[in-house]
């Protein structure tokens, strides 16, 4: 099974410059007017401009299971990109949320 995660955006490129930078690097594929990343052996995270809708940009959510937490929020804010504060959960693990600018929320969890 594969998984596309849609990220409705309002300004492709504003917003793919956003994801190159959270991402460390620029789309991996790009399929039509789709950009896609990705994050995973099946899994794709992809910036879309089109058709999505007012309605439907910036109310996505994903989190991505990761690791090297701290050097990814240190290469954000090089870039000026702030997060909400992290949290730490009883079972270890470290979440936190950073919003793209049209606020859809990609969360970030690294296990212990």
């Amino acid at each position: 099974m594969d998984l596309y995660s849609v990220m409705p955006v309002s300004d492709r490129t504003k917003s793919l410059e956003w994801f190159g930078v959270f991402f460390g690097r620029p789309a991996d594929e790009v399929i039509g007017e789709e950009y896609l990343w990705q994050v995973g052996e099946n899994a794709w995270v992809v910036v879309d401009d089109r058709g999505a809708g007012a309605e439907r940009v910036g109310r996505a959510m994903i989190t991505l299971g990761m690791t090297g937490l701290d050097d990814v929020l240190a290469r954000l804010a090089a870039h000026g990109i702030s997060h909400e504060p992290v949290e730490t959960y009883g079972n270890g693990v470290r979440h936190v949320v950073v919003l793209d600018p049209d606020g859809n929320s990609l969360s970030l969890a690294e296990a212990p």
